[in-house]
């Protein structure tokens, strides 16, 4: 991290319990290079051994990320940051509008066979992440499931994960693949209108789609990252917890952007 971001990451970071008379000890570490090791590792696609000497020992930063991921820090972080994001884009904190999608990738052999299939349509082996994210393109949420669960059977069980965890949420745009009876279970259990944005029989070539390039351009942005462009966790909570890390660096950077565009 740069010293601009730096400074908008420090004040938005977990609380370690020690400092809050919770017990335990100080970490060995500081946690910009904890943080800055953890990036590395997501941005550059590297294995854990294969940690640089310039950072702490690799299974101290490993101990870190699975803390993080088994106590939820990392959404705790993550969420900070886009609701810092989105105050700064002039938008209130909590988003009332969403676009939901998913993205099938290979999976490494490290990926057992109880969290792996086949993706019929794509002709992937391997994984498959659903996510919702807001109008700017951030992430509200992710599931990760084998490449033969359905868009509508994982869309059922995420879309109720963000509606519980955003109340304001009121809007999902989606594509063809999530009509049928999900459109009338989201009316009418999650309170969400489910609005299905489907390409004309007329067009030819490519065409931009309204807001569903929102979360293609997401995916780009998770494509940017080496770790993300196969599944390589054994643990789905891994590949969910490599997304949101993903995503802080792209917000990070773009708070950055904005405090020094202000200086």
């Amino acid at each position: 991290m740069t010293d601009s971001e730096w400074a908008v990451v420090r004040p938005l970071l977990p609380v370690p319990g020690w400092m809050r008379g919770r017990g335990g000890q100080p970490e060995a570490y500081c946690h910009r290079a904890i943080l800055d090791a953890i990036r590395y590792l997501v941005d550059n696609g590297i294995k854990w051994r294969a940690m640089p000497a310039d950072f702490p020992p690799w299974d101290r930063v490993y101990s870190f990320f699975r803390r993080w991921r088994d106590h939820l820090l990392i959404h705790e972080f993550h969420d900070r940051l886009r609701e810092e994001v989105r105050q700064k884009a002039g938008q209130g904190a909590e988003p009332t509008a969403g676009v939901i999608d998913s993205q099938s990738v290979k999976a490494d052999a490290v990926v057992g066979a109880d969290s792996r299939g086949f993706d019929g349509g794509k002709l992937i082996n391997g994984r498959k992440r659903h996510v919702v994210v807001d109008t700017l393109g951030l992430l509200l949420g992710v599931m990760v499931t084998a490449a033969d669960i359905g868009d509508r059977a994982a869309a059922k069980v995420l879309l109720a994960q963000v509606a519980s965890a955003h109340h304001r949420l009121e809007l999902v745009w989606a594509d063809g693949c999530y009509t049928g009876s999900l459109v009338e279970h989201c009316l009418t259990v999650l309170a969400l209108v489910l609005a299905i944005i489907k390409r004309s029989d007329d067009t030819r070539g490519f065409v931009v789609l309204p807001k569903r390039w929102i979360v293609e351009r997401f995916f780009a942005h998770l494509m940017r990252t080496r770790r993300l462009v196969r599944d390589f966790e054994r643990r789905t909570t891994s590949a969910e917890a490599m997304v949101h890390w993903s995503m802080t660096m792209v917000m990070t950077r773009r708070l950055a952007r904005l405090y020094s565009a202000r200086a």
